[in-house]
């Protein structure tokens, strides 16, 4: 069996195919990301999960994409915890932007782009992916990302930057404290997570004009660190992959549209289109 792992920092989809290429298992755990996890969660997590425990043994080979691991250092975190669960296999570790990369992938050279919980860009001509700039996580970087407009939300709550409107139904739904947003961003695990389930609060509302207008400058800064420096930009479509593209996509659409950019698909759920590209081109 072979487990193809597309993992953000939010949770991960496994799919396990057998012999034949047919998709044995599909489930679910935490994100993986060694930046936000302790690694000591990682076996234990994975262990709570009774169907990938129940084919452990019989898993030879694991291509696990993941963020966070850009970095060699990382890489090797996952490999050593995977292993002391999926003993038997061989586990091949590469950042989520490969899988990004070729999930997008439809023929024909593009930029590729997550936005996610976090987000980051590449270059990818169907052979070669070309990452020109860092991922500098969502205390510096991760500009459009759920992170970054959950950041955006809370910031403008607390400073009262909200329409009185949106206060208000802020604080019913959230009822939240400074002291618990303190706690929750620089005391817990998984901070850019919890920044990020702010979006349900956007999303559900994402017609009202100020919101529209928030998330379109959060766009309008993901182009512009993260696109425009390629000068490939000028011409190539711009694949998304991602819960936040697919969620505002029209606001997206409208971002890019001001930059004159070419916006190709957008892709909620990567993983699907990740098995099929390792069905067809790896296995």
């Amino acid at each position: 069996m072979v487990a193809i792992v597309d993992s953000g920092s939010t949770k991960s989809d496994w799919v396990i195919l057998d012999d034949f290429k047919q998709v044995f298992l599909k489930t679910e755990t935490i994100g993986f990301n060694p930046n936000f996890i302790s690694k000591e969660l990682i076996v234990p997590e994975i262990k709570k999960n009774t169907s990938l425990t129940s084919v452990k043994n019989s898993i030879r080979k694991i291509y696990f994409y993941g963020s966070g691991c850009g970095v060699q250092q990382n890489c090797d975190t996952i490999i050593e915890e995977l292993g002391k669960v999926f003993t038997d296999a061989e586990i091949i570790v590469k950042e989520d932007l490969t899988a990004a990369a070729y999930a997008a992938y439809r023929g024909k050279p593009a930029i590729v782009c997550i936005l996610g919980t976090g987000s980051n860009s590449c270059y990818f001509d169907g052979v070669n992916i070309k990452i020109q700039l860092p991922s500098l996580g969502f205390l510096v970087g991760d500009e459009g990302s759920g992170s970054a407009i959950g950041k955006q939300l809370v910031r403008r709550f607390f400073m009262q930057k909200l329409p009185e409107d949106l206060s208000n139904e802020f604080e019913k739904t959230y009822n939240l404290t400074v002291d618990e947003a303190l706690k929750n961003m620089y005391h817990t695990t998984r901070p850019n997570a919890y920044l990020a389930d702010f979006n349900k609060f956007v999303v559900e509302r994402k017609n009202h004009p100020y919101l529209q207008q928030m998330v379109h400058e959060e766009m309008l800064n993901f182009f512009d660190y993260q696109v425009i420096p390629y000068k490939e930009s000028k011409n190539a479509e711009i694949n998304f992959i991602g819960s936040i593209a697919y969620y505002y996509e029209d606001i997206l659409r409208a971002a890019a549209a001001e930059l004159n950019l070419n916006v190709g698909q957008i892709v909620q759920k990567p993983i699907e289109s990740l098995v099929s590209y390792h069905i067809q081109y790896v296995l």
